[in-house]
């Protein structure tokens, strides 16, 4: 039985004992949050702690000439009905206004071996692809780099903002897994 059965039958229930369904609250109004209301955090503090959290590693690509591309750790699956992932993009980047005119992507899972590709990645205004070996994603036609754990080809479903950050979702295509056997992984600022 899907989600919507099962909130079918315990209303049904619900109803059959007496008791009235919770009724769902409104909405709240959405609104920006005023600097007086900003929690007094201090950002070395949270990205110190935030950093406790051991992620996977990614370079997000995308086609163009020359393709573009850039290393991510923010990065998830997000749905299995429809397909699809997520990735956060700082607003500043020099690369996203690249990967949103191409409209689509290719997430590729960094192998534990690929730490300095992933450091090339992550540098502003080189040549990223110099000497990286890639073939195109099948859909999409994104750079897909050779000796990653995974890839995923997407096209990007929709953009929200999320502070000083952008969360793209993207809906997969395509997916399969590569040549690598263990992730690269983030943790408390470096690799392990």
């Amino acid at each position: 039985m899907g989600q919507a059965g099962t909130a079918e039958a315990a209303v049904r229930y619900l109803r059959s004992t007496g008791t009235r369904p919770v009724e769902a609250l409104p909405r709240p109004e959405l609104r920006c949050v005023r600097e007086d209301e900003r929690a007094p955090l201090d950002p070395a503090e949270f990205r110190r702690v935030l950093g406790s959290f051991a992620t996977g590693v990614t370079v997000i690509t995308a086609p163009g000439t020359p393709p573009a591309g850039f290393a991510c750790q923010s990065f998830s699956s997000l749905s299995l009905d429809p397909p699809l992932v997520a990735f956060m993009v700082g607003r500043t980047s020099g690369t996203w206004p690249r990967i949103a005119q191409a409209g689509v992507f290719c997430v590729n899972v960094l192998s534990a071996e690929q730490g300095e590709l992933c450091r090339a990645f992550a540098v502003s205004g080189a040549d990223k692809f110099a000497g990286v070996s890639h073939d195109p994603a099948p859909v999409s036609g994104s750079p897909r780099l050779a000796g990653t754990l995974a890839w995923i080809d997407c096209t990007i479903h929709a953009v929200h903002t999320g502070g000083d950050h952008l969360i793209v979702v993207g809906r997969v295509d395509a997916l399969g897994t590569g040549e690598g056997e263990r992730p690269l992984l983030f943790h408390r600022g470096r690799f392990v």
